[in-house]
Order: structure tokens, then C-alpha cells, then sequence
């Protein structure tokens, strides 16, 4: 049974309040006894950082990535080579995907990447021996490197429907009814499984193997890798859920979490489905210029109005 903790990684100084409202919102929904936030530096003394400090629940735990990659030798796994490799992929994304599985490995719990929102209790999840989560997605990578006309037709044909219902008011309702036409695909925003997890053993054994030619592109360690591990592993014990439970809204799709429809109540819960229980809602997808505005009081003035702000909204009394 997997124990009953979240664990966030932030890698900088200064956390926003959009990443500060993924862990409140796990605090206030999740029904887990622990939340913890590992960070590389000390956090400045902000606001959005006082709100963290100030939450029940919540522990703060400073992190040391090289020592901690090193230390996972006690599972069994190349600490030296893991620790080496942190040091040399200093993109955040890419040391991100090695803390969240060390994370998992080390303590056992559920990982959740910045960009969710907790809507539901997580206890279900903890049945679970360990676990990641599928999402629709329109590029597999099996069809990028394919050299076959009909799969990047359908390919092409599926990204011009899911751009469609990007720019459509509304579009996102109409989703769930062509979502079967599109492929599955892991993502490693949100996972879990028990201490020493073997599944996450076995992907962070694959980070250690990557060619030291590959190493430094982009997502060498993330998304195509999990995949990769997910499809050659053959335990049985290995749980990957639904888009329906972490990703109702799909790459792209997920723009409609930040757009702002004036004179219209908007309601969060038809953009969930009955078994959603974390919203991702894709920082890489055009939210850069969102980001830094959003805070409780941005939250207020958007909550009849914007998707992500009406979710978290309904926990805004409790912490600000």
C-alpha cells in the first residue's frame, strides 16, 4: 500500500502562488496525512512562501540533489553514476524527472508535479502498489519517427480537431466525445508507488543508461524514457491510470483552465469527469504569461469567470 504523503519538488528561490495553490489544494482535498515540498534553495520570505509556512500539513524539506541521488545506492541503484548525471542536466525539467521518482523510491507516497490542482481525495490511490497516469495526446513518438504518410495524416488530422476546440468558447466540453480517436501516452506529472517502488527503480536504472550523446537533449530523461520503461515492463504490478483521473484536459485543450470569459459563471466541474481527481493543467502550454499574475487576489476578482480560478477559489478562505 502506497503511505498516505505528497511529495512537490521546486527547484529556485521564489515559488509562485500558482505552484504555492498545488500544494494547498492537496492539503485541503487530498485526505493524505503528509505534504511535503523538497526545495534546492532557501525560499525567500514572501508571501506566497509565509502561506506555505503557515499551512497545517504542509513540511518544507530543503534538498540537496547530488547528495540525494548518491544516497539512492541504498536501493540498489547507481547513486554515483545518478548523481553525476544531475550535475551535468541542469535544466530544471530534467532534474525534475529524477527527483520525483528518488522521491517516490526513497520515501514511498504520490509525486505531484506544480501545475495540478487537487480536486478530490487521493486515498483511493493509495491501494495502489505504484502507478502512473496516461493522457490523450495527438504526437506519440512512435509517429514522429515514423516515416509512414497515414500515421502522420491521422496524426495531423487529430492536432487540427484538438486546435479547433483550443480556440472553440467552451470547447473542452466536446472533447470527451472524440477522445477515443486519440493515442495514450504516460506522463510523469503525477505517479506513485510504495518505498523502493521497482517500476521507478527500473526508470530511474534506464536514466543512468541513457548514451552520454543523448543526455543533454531535451526530455532525455522524461516522457519518451517512461514510456519506454512503461511498455517493457512485464511485473503486473504496475497500475496506469486513465486520462480521466489526472488529465481531463488534454495538451492544448488545457488552455481553457486560464481563459478569462467575462459575464459568464463559468463552472469547473464540466471541465472534470466523475473520476478526475488532479487537474494538470500544463505550465508548458502557453501559461508563461499567466503565471506571475496570478495570486489570491487575482483568484477573487477571476472566479466567476476562469476555469482555474473558480477551483481554487473554494479553498481561498482557509488559507488567505
Amino acid at each position: 500500500m502506497i503511505p498516505s504523503k505528497v511529495h512537490f519538488v521546486w527547484l529556485g528561490d521564489s515559488i509562485p502562488w500558482a505552484y504555492v495553490f498545488a500544494v494547498m489544494s492537496t492539503v485541503a482535498r487530498g485526505e493524505v496525512d503528509e505534504v511535503i515540498l523538497h526545495h534546492s534553495d532557501p525560499l525567500k520570505d514572501q508571501p506566497a512562501t509565509r502561506a506555505l509556512r503557515e499551512t497545517p500539513g504542509v513540511r518544507l524539506a530543503p534538498m540537496d540533489g547530488p547528495a540525494w541521488m548518491s544516497s539512492l545506492a541504498r536501493h540498489g541503484l547507481p547513486g554515483d553514476r545518478l548523481a553525476d548525471i544531475y550535475r551535468r542536466v541542469t535544466n530544471p525539467v530534467a532534474r525534475s524527472n529524477m527527483l520525483r521518482a528518488a522521491a517516490v523510491v526513497d520515501f514511498g507516497g504520490i509525486y505531484l508535479d506544480l501545475d495540478t490542482v487537487t480536486v478530490a481525495s487521493l486515498k483511493p490511490l493509495l491501494n495502489d502498489l505504484q502507478f502512473v497516469g496516461a493522457e490523450h495526446i495527438a504526437w506519440p513518438h512512435f509517429v514522429r519517427s515514423s516515416k509512414s504518410p497515414l500515421l502522420w495524416a491521422r496524426s495531423g488530422v487529430l492536432d487540427a480537431v484538438r486546435f479547433g476546440l483550443r480556440v472553440l468558447p467552451s470547447g473542452y466540453r466536446w472533447f470527451p466525445a472524440i477522445e477515443r480517436a486519440y493515442y495514450l501516452g504516460v506522463n510523469g506529472a503525477i505517479l506513485g508507488g510504495e518505498a523502493g517502488s521497482p517500476f521507478l527503480c527500473t526508470y530511474l536504472n534506464a536514466m543512468a543508461e541513457v548514451p552520454e550523446e543523448k543526455l543533454l537533449k531535451k526530455h532525455a530523461l522524461g516522457t519518451h524514457l517512461l514510456q519506454q520503461q512503461v511498455d517493457a515492463y512485464r511485473a503486473g504490478d504496475l497500475t496506469v491510470h486513465p486520462p480521466a483521473l489526472f488529465y481531463p484536459l488534454s495538451p492544448e485543450i488545457s488552455e481553457h483552465w486560464f481563459r478569462i470569459t467575462p459575464g459568464l459563471n463559468v463552472d469547473p466541474r464540466r471541465a472534470l469527469q466523475p473520476t478526475t481527481r488532479i487537474a494538470h493543467w500544463y505550465a508548458s502550454v502557453r501559461t508563461k504569461p499567466v503565471i506571475p499574475k496570478i495570486s489570491p487576489e487575482y483568484v477573487r476578482a477571476h472566479a466567476k469567470e476562469q476555469l482555474y480560478s473558480a477551483l481554487i477559489a473554494e479553498i481561498l478562505p482557509q488559507y488567505a
